[in-house]
């Protein structure tokens, strides 16, 4: 049986996060979307972790239901948080040397119980009430081993490992593989999230990474955000369990991820935003990494980071790679056939009636008939099979600017052109 899950999502206690994300309107939402499991985020916030007390019953193993519904929507216990090292004196913005080294990894609990052990010893470093996502003084290697110590069976993994500011691998954290960030605990990661601005083509380029498994998620601030990026298990019923995720997780069995198109991601290529500035690894190579316009270093994107590291060329398909597919979110798919903002009511009456009749949004994107989509609205149907086949433009993000996919024409000239792959290739 298919498990579609979101590991890595915020609360409404995480900055630039949506007062609806609490557990009803993320419940709601990964029942629209068809999503099994979702991460509950956030647990080391003391006020959010006393909620999900309150009002989190254990379902499975290691799993949660929300009180008092009959939904089949399933929470784990899941947080994101920050590590900066400063190897040099107290941390320091970021400035290029390579003394400060700043990272982003998410951690998933096999209880409430260990959950808050985790939190108790995380609390040394930092102040966990400051944000949902709280920033910790101490290396990636460190927060390994505090996590395993209070949990055995926690996972770790490093967060949108390619984006520049806080990816392991990004222009502006200092690390260039797995094992110099964590250092001797590398031995208790067994994945890596791609992030929205890479996808599992880009990552297969490095060898190194190799071991470990790719996990797509939304980081969602929203509920509209949620599942925008997803992972798909394969479990039976009576399977179902967090030790069973850990091990699909550890032992690479995952069925297949659902990808953003990563040139949609703000951060694939290179630029400038105020300065208007995106360019490809190779122009901005050209420019020696300087922008244009102000003269100042440019922010690398993942596409960069990926040729610097990459020791395989575009397109190699290692032994025992997972399948993928990408994906448009369906609300954004239905406002570029509409005219109208995703906010808008209308895109979100053609939203519902979609789900409604398909029983969710990810029905909708990868397994309806386009056929019998058409008889609801023929215009989202022929969007649907064109996304499907990858039939589609992406004007590239850069420097926090999601990029534009464009379905049905070509707007612009600096566009990525996707050709079909299927999950039925692998």
């Amino acid at each position: 049986m298919e498990y579609i899950a979101d590991l890595h999502i915020h609360s409404k206690y995480a900055a630039a996060t949506s007062e609806q994300m609490d557990l009803i309107h993320m419940q709601q939402a990964a029942e629209e979307k068809g999503i099994s499991i979702i991460s509950t985020g956030d647990f080391t916030h003391p006020a959010w972790f006393s909620f999900l007390k309150q009002n989190l019953e254990q379902a499975e193993q290691g799993l949660y239901k929300l009180k008092g519904t009959k939904s089949n929507v399933r929470f784990v216990v899941g947080v994101e948080v920050a590590t900066i090292d400063a190897k040099e004196g107290k941390p320091k913005p970021f400035d290029r040397s390579g003394n400060t080294k700043r990272v982003h990894h998410c951690i998933l609990a096999p209880s409430l119980e260990e959950a808050e052990q985790i939190s108790d010893r995380l609390s040394k470093f930092g102040d966990l009430a400051l944000d949902g996502r709280p920033t910790l003084s101490m290396s990636p290697a460190e927060l390994v081993e505090h996590v395993k110590e209070a949990s055995k069976n926690a996972i770790v993994f490093p967060a949108h490992a390619w984006t520049p500011w806080y990816g392991v691998f990004g222009s502006m954290s200092g690390y260039d593989s797995m094992a110099e960030a964590y250092e001797e605990q590398v031995k208790h990661i067994h994945a890596l999230e791609t992030g929205l601005s890479s996808d599992p083509p880009m990552n297969w380029r490095v060898s190194a990474n190799d071991p470990f498994a790719l996990v797509s998620t939304s980081d969602a601030h929203s509920p509209q955000k949620i599942g925008r990026e997803a992972t798909v298990f394969e479990l039976e019923p009576n399977e179902l369990s967090f030790a069973a995720i850990a091990s699909a997780i550890k032992e690479k069995r995952i069925k297949y991820t659902i990808e953003f198109y990563p040139e949609e991601g703000k951060y694939h290529y290179d630029g400038h935003r105020k300065c208007g500035v995106s360019l490809s690894p190779e122009d901005a190579k050209k420019y020696n990494n300087i922008c244009p316009v102000c003269g100042r270093p440019l922010t690398l994107g993942v596409l960069h980071r990926i040729d610097d590291l990459a020791d395989r060329p575009a397109g190699f398909v290692p032994q025992g790679a997972r399948p993928y597919v990408h994906a448009v979110p369906l609300a954004e798919l239905i406002a570029k056939i509409i005219g109208k903002p995703e906010s808008s009511a209308s895109v979100a009456k053609l939203y519902a009636e979609f789900v409604k009749g398909f029983g969710s949004e990810f029905n909708v994107l990868l397994k309806a008939s386009t056929e019998e989509l058409g008889k609801l609205d023929k215009s989202v149907a022929a969007a649907v099979e064109r996304v499907r086949k990858e039939q589609v433009h992406v004007k590239p993000g850069y420097d926090g600017v999601f990029g534009v996919v464009d379905i049905f024409g070509t707007k612009g000239e600096d566009v990525s052109e996707h050709k079909q792959t299927t999950i039925s290739d692998f």
